[in-house]
């Protein structure tokens, strides 16, 4: 419920001239209950007035908007185009309003709390993605340095100095305007500081540039994704060159590792790689998806200083060795997410599958099991493996080939699970043609019987409903769950992807045509 004061609050913010003509009078601790109630509304007009005269020592739009005693929803998810686009407009004019320089105590602005959510609950539902945002800061700090240097000179706008937190996104289509905000960082009143730092469809040797720009030493988390070709031997010329001691979280693309190709340097390499990480003594989370590891987990893990809490070694060609390190290494006690997709856990190694389970289970929240082949007659099983683990919160297992009888007998144990909110599961195999194989390629996903697949799901969804546990939910995305970055950037990579093959095709033309 809300409070009187936020109720308030907003009747005021309905009647934004008469707030934006009174700023000066308001109280201090007035002006976040307004901010919030004027993002609801979206008042932009009073959010730029808000912002432009702010009187706080920090801007944290994750707290703002997050919950408080006045109004206990969250709507950090709430990124809404209109709304940031007005923050940051004020954010400038903050620095270039004539106010007198004593009152500007804003020292620190953090955009790092919105969430990235698929459904947009904002009016004009109008959304802007952390790519977007990440360009709109670096042409709101380039715009406010052009602006003081055509305007009149203002000493004291100058010794105005803002550190703007934020999660930056990096792909060729922003990278130059992203750097120059970088670069002129020292001269522009607000300053960058990259908590996080993504990158995509991007060349090598911009990567190894720009990435000594985001001051590397603060940075605490490092993504490094799909379209970007870090193979092995690139990994240790940059951490041979660039130092990371604050980062907590590392995803590496895939391919980085291939094992298949060693050769005995290529073993020394991987020993500097890990040597390198272990100097990294707040990591806690590491990405290796779609990197062919065989036989050397134990390797690139076993130097870590810090036990992880996050481990990503889905696809990775596991093999008896690395299951059997995993399940008895530190990590397995200390695991909160694991992914553990497309390996073949119930026939290749069960035991050490479900003692890694065991060992994990007093800590693990999040579980995923995609194309792991796990059938009917594995669930006894699974769920003996899955009962120690109390704490689960979220479960995925899609791509299994589960019938509907075994689906409905592991949602009967789903329900004894306190903590557990979310599961995504297979479409039943018997939903599908008897001819089908495992796993299923993506132009067969969708032809399956969709009458029979909606009854199951009722029928599912029952057993949820009878046990009380509506609070459980359960769903089928066929082709993976929302990615708010690949949604923002997709068309971007599908377009890099498609001039590669067909530069690919044309160096394989004028080969032939050299032969013939």
């Amino acid at each position: 419920m809300h409070s009187l004061r936020f109720l308030s609050a907003e009747v005021l913010v309905s009647k934004g001239q008469l707030v934006r003509q009174n700023l000066s009078h308001l109280a201090h601790n007035l002006f976040p209950l307004l901010f919030k109630a004027s993002y609801l509304q979206e008042k932009v007009e009073v959010i730029h007035d808000l912002v432009e005269n702010w009187p706080l020592a920090e801007f944290n739009v994750g707290k703002l908007l997050g919950k408080t005693a006045d109004h206990p929803e969250d709507i950090s998810n709430r990124a809404c185009s209109l709304c940031l686009t007005s923050c940051l407009a004020g954010l400038k004019d903050y620095v270039l309003n004539f106010s007198s320089p004593y009152a500007k105590r804003l020292k620190t602005v953090d955009l790092t709390g919105i969430k990235d959510v698929e459904v947009q609950l904002c009016p004009c539902r109008k959304t802007m993605g952390r790519w977007a945002r990440t360009e709109l800061l670096s042409r709101t700090c380039y715009d406010l340095l052009v602006d003081m240097q055509n305007s009149p000179f203002l000493p004291d706008v100058f010794e105005v100095s803002v550190d703007v937190f934020a999660d930056i996104f990096v792909t060729e289509r922003n990278y130059e305007l992203v750097v120059q905000a970088l670069l002129m960082r020292c001269h522009c009143p607000l300053k960058i500081r990259c908590k996080a730092f993504r990158v995509d469809n991007l060349a090598l040797r911009k990567l190894f540039y720009i990435i000594k720009l985001t001051e590397p030493s603060s940075l605490g988390k490092f993504e490094v994704v799909h379209n970007v070709r870090l193979h092995m031997e690139h990994l240790q010329v940059l951490f041979n060159n660039v130092q990371f001691p604050k980062l907590a979280s590392l995803t590496l693309p895939a391919g980085t590792f291939d094992v298949r190709r060693f050769t005995p340097e290529d073993e020394d390499t991987l020993s500097g790689i890990a040597e390198k990480m272990s100097q990294m003594t707040q990591l806690t989370e590491l990405s290796l998806a779609f990197s062919t590891l065989t036989g050397r987990l134990r390797k690139l893990l076993s130097p870590l200083k810090t036990p992880l809490k996050m481990l990503d070694v889905s696809n990775c060609s596991l093999n008896h060795s690395d299951m059997a390190y995993l399940a008895n290494s530190l990590h397995s006690e200390n695991l909160e997410a694991l992914d553990i997709s497309g390996h073949d856990v119930a026939d290749l190694y069960p035991s050490t599958f479900f003692k890694l389970l065991n060992r994990s289970s007093y800590t693990l929240k999040s579980l995923t099991l995609e194309e792991c082949n796990i059938q009917d007659i594995h669930v006894n099983m699974l769920i003996l493996g899955l009962i120690p683990c109390q704490k689960l919160e979220e479960l995925k297992f899609l791509g299994n080939p589960l019938s509907s009888r075994a689906l409905k007998c592991l949602f009967n144990v789903f329900i004894d699970f306190p903590k557990l909110k979310y599961i995504e599961f297979p479409v039943p195999k018997d939903c599908y043609a008897s001819n089908i194989s495992y796993p299923i390629g993506e132009s067969d996903l969708s032809k399956f019987d969709h009458q029979k697949y909606e009854r199951i799901v009722e029928d599912l969804h029952m057993i949820f409903l009878q046990a009380k546990r509506e609070d459980i939910k359960a769903s089928t995305p066929l082709y993976g769950g929302y990615d708010a970055a690949i949604q923002e950037t997709g068309n971007e990579l599908g377009i890099s992807l498609l001039k590669s093959f067909q530069d690919a095709l044309q160096n394989f033309s004028v080969a032939l045509k050299e032969m013939s």
